[in-house]
């Protein structure tokens, strides 16, 4: 599933081609998605409007319009958009497409069909909006994504730290590959409870994590299974992976060997040398 970095990638790429373009029409392929696709309201709607902007909120995507209305999009396993010459041709699993008044459209891609497209119509779009994200954590790169914060989030919970940085009501949009990757260069052991941090080591992996995730953005995210940057072109962070699906290898830091072991459902990747489980 894209992350944050993936999710921002193709909010940059896609945001300089819908700017200020406007929606003539809405065609759906009738295929049901993680819910309905409201096409038939969409279309209704959205014909005519321009687009004003293109934002991410942890690993969603938020297209709003000069009426107000708005579609916010998850890209669930396999999901992906891009924009595409109107006459060229309609891939299998192109389930929704919005056509731009200059001859593109917009079109949201997705194989497995486990994305998803809301629409929210203009009279009550902002309270809906702030209602969809109630119970989602602050922006890693936000000003309320504090140290003071987390430790008082972190304090009373005994969770592994890693299961704690994934989870989406206390950051947004931190996944698999990043909490691994985080983790390793902060030099923690994914299993430490979280309420175990010092403030010293909560500075510092709050730093590791928006380096982290500032750097696999300006690589153009990780091209992990299906994703690809909305240009077409896959990222290449995945080139700077350092521990992330290496077990069995040699430790870039140490030489040591890096294990697996499974956290939460999830695999989880580290170095015992560089990461000691205790402190």
């Amino acid at each position: 599933m894209p992350e944050l970095p993936e999710v921002e990638v193709i909010c940059q790429g896609l945001l300089i081609h819908l700017l200020d373009r406007t929606i003539t029409s809405v065609h759906c392929s009738g295929k049901q998605l993680r819910a309905t696709v409201p096409c038939k309201e969409m279309q209704t709607k959205l014909s005519g409007k321009r687009i004003c902007d293109l934002s991410r909120r942890a690993k969603y995507l938020i297209l709003t319009t000069e009426c107000g209305a708005a579609i916010i999009f998850h890209l669930g396993m396999t999901g992906n958009m891009g924009i595409f010459d109107v006459k060229s041709t309609i891939k299998k699993h192109d389930h929704v497409r919005w056509t731009l008044d200059n001859n593109t459209e917009l079109r949201f891609n997705d194989p497995r069909r486990f994305g998803a497209v809301h629409f929210i119509s203009t009279e009550n779009a902002a309270e809906e909006i702030h209602h969809f994200f109630a119970n989602t954590g602050p922006e890693p790169f936000s000003r309320t994504c504090s140290v003071a914060y987390l430790t008082k989030r972190a304090a009373p919970r005994k969770i592994a730290i890693k299961k704690f940085i994934m989870d989406n009501h206390v950051i947004a949009g931190i996944g698999n590959i990043y909490a691994n990757e985080t983790l390793f260069r902060a030099g923690i052991h994914p299993e430490r409870p979280s309420c175990s941090l010092s403030k010293a080591e909560w500075k510092l992996l709050l730093s590791t994590i928006r380096k982290t995730l500032k750097h696999a953005i300006a690589c153009g995210g990780s091209t992990i299974s299906d994703f690809r940057g909305a240009s077409g072109d896959g990222g290449y962070f995945q080139m700077n992976f350092r521990i992330y699906g290496k077990a069995g290898q040699n430790c870039l830091n140490c030489g040591g060997v890096i294990k697996k072991i499974n956290i939460g459902g999830r695999s989880s990747f580290f170095c015992p040398t560089c990461q000691p489980e205790k402190v």
